[in-house]
């Protein structure tokens, strides 16, 4: 986990001399835990120097620019939410690794909403970095996603794996949906995102020919 505390950490970070690595971890820490109250764009430079006990230009020396330094963020949070999202396989039934990885998917989004929007919002970035932590996320869960679909008795062709990414966006914006307006329950979202996939694949698969 990239969380820690501000007050341990400035306090550490004035009594003992960091390694390059640790000290350039310590600030994208000190980012992700400002990006879970405020958005991206207002974690500012002199607010995690200050913090870090350091001076302005000394940040700018593990990172070339602000935006270089929000990238770093937002990878270290996609990560983190990669991480917290690992399917659970000994779980043995597909369908119950989708489920257990979609609930700590809802709570993981619930629990770090402004960083996580920091992220969606990084698809519609001008910069290119950005946008590829963004797709590379997507990727990566779209790439579980087709792991099991074999299982489930469907081939994974390429408008399978096309079905998989879209799913992948259906499931973020009506997260986000539900966490703006709660109109149902958590087990009722949750009930409603998994049992898409397997029946969304299932229609395509059978509507297009493989190959």
């Amino acid at each position: 986990m990239y969380l820690v505390s501000t007050s341990k950490t400035r306090a550490s970070s004035r009594r003992t001399r960091m390694s390059p690595q640790a000290r350039r971890d310590q600030l994208i820490a000190l980012g992700l835990e400002m990006v879970g109250n405020r958005p991206l764009e207002q974690v500012s430079i002199d607010a995690i120097a200050e913090v870090a006990g350091v001076s302005r230009a000394l940040l700018f020396h593990y990172f070339e620019s602000k935006q270089d330094f929000h990238v770093a963020i937002a990878r270290a949070q996609a990560q983190e939410m990669l991480d917290c999202t690992e399917p659970d396989h000994s779980l043995g039934d597909p369908l119950l690794v989708l489920g257990a990885s979609m609930a700590a998917y809802v709570d993981y989004v619930t629990e770090n909403r402004s960083a996580y929007m920091a992220l969606i919002r990084g698809s519609a970035s001008a910069d290119p970095a950005m946008r590829e932590v963004f797709d590379h996320t997507r990727s990566v869960m779209a790439g579980r996603v087709l792991e099991h679909a074999p299982a489930l008795g469907i081939e994974p062709t390429p408008v399978v794996q096309m079905t998989a990414h879209g799913w992948i966006a259906f499931v973020e914006q009506t997260t986000i949906s539900w966490l703006t307006d709660p109109v149902i329950t958590r087990e009722e979202l949750l009930s409603v995102i998994t049992e898409a996939l397997p029946a969304l694949a299932t229609v395509v698969g059978a509507a297009v020919p493989a190959g």
